[in-house]
């Protein structure tokens, strides 16, 4: 969308004003354009409502029923107000049951019909809705499929469609950004008509068809973007390559590589010699020696003369690759220097000297790496660990600071390799699928909070044989959701049912030394237990550690479960992951029944894509990618080949996209990609 009006700031939308314009930036609007893409994530169906005796249990679902008779509102146990509403058909009753507001059961008149939008609870002779939503007939037969938009506090979806009408008065022209050509070749709506349809259908066949025009757009956008950051890059490496011999770097370790890792080396080896810059990822599942492969990449840049950089999202991961890898490399000659912003005063000096000069060979660090006054003699390799908590604009800035040196891009979430191979077109994937020698399958359970002291017994008997453990709580203090909170769970929970035991914690508010002190003194088994956030969900590595407890297992996606049950298993004996939840319905069963039956990351990723959707799999906090408003990585597959198709097309036509025609696609592009990099 295009014009002044539609990048309008919201709060001079008419009817919106500062107050709700806060609260309509916590949803992620902060334009009038973002209003108007800011898609329902479902609609309520009127044009069909349920006799009050079929309606299903426990489903959100429309009723009819006409209303008998009110009672007076009453105080309830915890002070709430409560009124009751008598109301029903001629096959059964229905109970409306509202807190906490006099106004909703005001507006009802006995006698009248209307229908009711809510969760049916109950009896088969006596249904129950709490807090209904209301409309009468004559409303749900003009609006007959009513929005329901993501919500915060204060903003419900009646307040948000209201600014949407608004927002379509202050911007009546939207712009089709794609080609009249390819409207007509996929047989697609114009996007006013799409735009309009998802917020405003008079069919449910609209809004298939809206969505239909608005994923195949958004993931043309989406590659177009893609292909367009990496059409910048210079076609030569400044840092091309000679092939050496890697039978010293092999007879150094203390252990066989698998084939695994010897293919991917070789690929690497193949990448750097040539004569444009290395762009691979590398996938391996928790485990298979990805750290491995980076070394041998390290140890053939060093062979040619050249620096090395590894960036790892946390100083905890950086310090851990920097004592792995100096194991590795220094016996080769290869030195390795540790730049975090932990590293300060005379020791940061002397190790901002080592890089300038060229002394130090492999430099590992945290973004600090990307700071000013970091300078390299002579960068001719680049690697990230974890790629998806980096944007594009991190990798770019690291990539600055060499001319074109070879990218290697590690990630240990696992991605379906022929959705990978489209989401990052020319990059090339290597995939580690061997897990090394010694590496313990985990045992998994799935249990309720009920279990708990049983597990906790079970725990202290591992720990009294001389073994340690994780207990994982998503929140570091209490806050309004029922997750456990880290700080408390010790006081509580931990300490009252393992008495006498050394207990850390560790969050990531904690200061970067504060973490590696408690991580030492877990390494070193100076505690027993370390209660964590998921702060350790990334490759700490404490071998003597072999249970791990997940509090709140609902709230994750399996593949972060899975990342953090790769935390045991990498020591001798047997390792055990236990999930707790206490929100067992047959989706979360489902789910962590999955985990508990497989341990191959590839199919859990596959699984989890399928159920839980891309959010937040794929979503921009992740993967370093823009967050998609439609799209579904994992069900639109065959709009997303149609898509790299067509942008890889138009980008042979118009390298560009300069022409009159492709305009106003650039400009998508780049305003999908305005925060994490400039197109330019």
């Amino acid at each position: 969308m295009e014009g002044e009006a539609a990048q309008m700031e919201i709060r001079y939308l008419k009817g919106v004003g500062e107050k709700r314009a806060a609260l309509l930036e916590k949803l992620g609007i902060h334009s009038v354009e973002d209003l108007l893409e800011f898609y329902p994530r479902d609609y309520v169906d009127y044009s069909k409502p349920y006799p009050v005796a079929s309606a299903p249990f426990d489903t959100k679902c429309v009723v009819r029923a006409q209303v008998y008779e009110k009672h007076a509102p009453v105080r309830v146990k915890g002070g709430r107000l409560m009124a009751r509403v008598m109301a029903g058909d001629e096959t059964a009753g229905l109970v409306l049951t509202y807190f906490n507001t006099r106004y909703a059961p005001q507006k009802l008149e006995a006698g009248r019909s209307y229908l009711f939008f809510g969760k049916v609870a109950g009896s088969f002779s006596q249904r129950e809705m709490v807090n209904p939503t209301v409309v009468s007939p004559a409303e749900a037969s003009a609006t007959p499929f009513v929005p329901v938009y993501p919500q915060t506090e204060g903003l419900n979806s009646r307040n948000i469609q209201k600014y949407v009408r608004a927002a379509f008065e202050a911007v009546p022209h939207i712009q089709d950004p794609l080609p009249a050509w390819m409207v007509e070749k996929y047989r697609l709506c114009s996007k006013a008509q799409a735009v309009r349809s998802m917020h405003f259908p008079r069919a449910m066949a609209e809004v298939h068809a809206a969505r239909r025009r608005l994923i195949y757009e958004e993931l043309l956008v989406l590659q177009l973007g893609l292909l367009l950051l990496r059409g910048r890059e210079a076609v030569r490496t400044g840092a091309q390559m000679h092939e050496v011999g890697f039978a010293p770097f092999w007879a150094a370790l203390p252990f066989a590589p698998t084939g695994a890792q010897r293919r991917a080396v070789q690929e690497i080896a193949g990448d750097m010699a040539g004569q444009s810059p290395m762009n691979r990822l590398l996938q391996g599942d928790v485990g298979s020696g990805k750290t491995l492969v980076a070394a041998a990449a390290v140890y053939m840049a060093a062979q040619n003369g050249y620096q090395s950089v590894l960036m790892a999202p946390t100083e905890i991961l950086a310090s851990q690759h920097a004592a792995t890898l100096a194991d590795m490399l220094e016996p080769l000659g290869i030195s390795v220097a540790l730049l975090t912003a932990g590293v300060k005063g005379a020791a940061r000096q002397s190790v901002l000297d080592a890089i300038r000069t060229g002394a130090a060979q492999l430099v590992v660090g945290t973004h600090a790496v990307l700071g000013e006054g970091v300078e390299f003699a002579r960068l001719g390799l680049a690697v990230t660990d974890e790629q998806h908590r980096f944007g594009v604009r991190q990798r770019a800035a690291l990539a600055d600071k060499a001319d074109n040196p070879h990218l290697l891009v590690m990630s240990a979430t696992p991605i379906p390799r022929t959705l990978g191979l489209l989401l990052f077109g020319d990059l090339d994937i290597s995939v580690l699928d061997e897990l090394p020698p010694g590496r313990t399958p985990v045992k998994t359970y799935a249990i309720t909070g009920r279990k708990r002291a049983d597990m906790y017994g079970f725990l202290a008997r591992q720990l009294s044989a001389g073994r340690q453990a994780y207990i994982v709580c998503p929140l570091i203090e209490e806050g309004e959701s029922d997750m456990q909170a880290a700080a408390a769970y010790i006081d509580e929970v931990a300490r009252p049912l393992l008495p006498g035991r050394r207990i850390g914690l560790l969050h990531g508010r904690m200061k970067g030394p504060e973490k590696m002190a408690v991580m030492q003194s877990f390494k070193a088994h100076e505690l027993d237990v370390l209660v964590s956030t998921t702060v350790i969900e990334v490759g700490v590595d404490v071998p003597n550690a072999n249970c791990i407890v997940i509090e709140n297992a609902e709230r994750y996606g399996l593949s972060a479960l899975h990342q953090l049950r790769g935390r045991v298993g990498r020591g001798r004996g047997d390792a055990f992951c236990i999930l707790i939840s206490d929100h067992v319905t047959d989706s979360v069963k489902k789910r962590l029944s999955f985990l508990c039956h497989t341990t191959d990351g590839f199919e859990i990723a596959k699984f989890d894509l399928e159920t839980r959707g891309p959010g937040d799999f794929f979503g921009s906090r992740q993967h370093g990618l823009p967050s998609l408003r439609v799209a579904n990585l994992a069900a639109d597959t065959r709009a997303l080949y149609a898509a790299q198709s067509e942008a890889q097309a138009l980008l042979e036509r118009d390298p560009a996209l300069q022409s009159e025609e492709n305009a106003p696609l650039r400009a998508a592009a780049q305003r999908l990609f305005a925060e994490k990099t400039s197109l330019n």
